[in-house]
């Protein structure tokens, strides 16, 4: 621990120290006025303070999705004091300062993209060609036009795109990690998530190939292809559930449950857990988006499965 914090430079590691000072007293409980005024002074008085009180939220975040009976013991332990508890809140600030700049770095791309959603909001952009552009659930993309090309940079999330027709006949693409997509005069839906992803085209066609690899493969309307690390995917049939979230809806035909709670998951904040031991049961059904509590009530009412909310932000289903 000690050579974990004495790796950073001294003046960042002395902002992050009294960055966890203010974390404390703020959330003590006894944080006054004059405290929240000399806190925002410390934090304007120089661009290093505001970083480490970042790192801070970032924690702070981090926290908020632990449920009370297990954050308590990993700060606030009967035996460790407070000098101890203001050492875990600097580590953890502090840990994987490389990893966490990198972290950092990928956050700010998606939040600062040139359009974004939260979590459980949806968009739709009009762009400068006329082309229309539908973004899901905590979703950023950037857009890169020019006399050339007409490029969707997709950094997380879903997008359906409809293209419209170009004087220019500039091409027009969209990229993941994963992979690119040429529309053919189109209406598709391209989803990126970790290393993985998926492409459905609704009308015309499309070609997707993987990032580094020249070869395509031409999607018809009706098909998708999954983009995973090892290669495209077998092309199968679209159905009801494909692209059903644009009309706020979570179609799930003979779908695994702990599929469906991940899906569901990406639509609420915190912690959504299936138990392992129902994560294969089969479920159908149309499940409100804009309501994810609706959603669960609905499971709990026509599966008998049990809803135990820990907090707001930390919700398990079991039998």
């Amino acid at each position: 621990m000690s050579r974990l914090l004495s790796s950073l430079p001294a003046a960042e590691l002395a902002a992050l120290s009294a960055a966890a000072q203010w974390f404390a007293r703020l959330e003590s409980g006894t944080a006054t006025a004059e405290d929240q005024q000399a806190w925002h002074r410390w934090r304007g008085a120089d661009p290093l303070h505001e970083q480490a009180w970042q790192r801070m939220e970032s924690v702070r975040e981090q926290l908020a999705g632990v449920p009370g009976k297990l954050a308590a013991p990993a700060l606030r332990g009967a035996e460790r004091s407070r000098r101890q508890v203001l050492r875990s809140v600097l580590v953890l600030a502090s840990a994987g300062s490389v990893g966490w700049l990198g972290w950092r770095s990928e956050a700010s791309q998606q939040r600062f993209a040139d359009y974004h959603t939260a979590v459980g909001e949806r968009r739709e952009v009009r762009l400068a060609d006329g082309s229309s552009l539908l973004l899901n659930t905590n979703t950023s993309v950037n857009v890169r036009f020019d006399g050339q090309q007409r490029l969707l940079h997709l950094l997380a999330g879903e997008i359906l795109v409809s293209t419209a027709a170009d004087p220019l006949r500039r091409p027009f693409r969209v990229e993941t990690r994963q992979g690119r997509v040429l529309a053919l005069g189109t209406r598709f839906i391209v989803r990126a998530e970790g290393v993985g992803g998926e492409v459905a085209v609704l009308d015309k066609a499309v070609q997707v190939s993987l990032a580094g690899q020249r070869t395509a493969l031409r999607l018809e309307a009706g098909q998708r292809v999954a983009l995973q690390a090892q290669g495209l995917g077998p092309v199968r049939a679209n159905d009801a559930s494909v692209g059903a979230w644009q009309q706020g809806s979570l179609i799930a035909i003979d779908r695994p449950l702990g599929e469906l709670l991940a899906e569901l998951a990406r639509y609420r904040v915190g912690v959504l857990r299936c138990d392992p031991a129902i994560a294969g049961l089969k479920v159908s059904g149309a499940f409100p988006l804009d309501d994810t509590d609706l959603a669960l009530a609905a499971l709990h009412s026509a599966f008998g499965l049990k809803i135990t909310r820990y907090t707001r932000y930390w919700v398990s289903v079991s039998a």
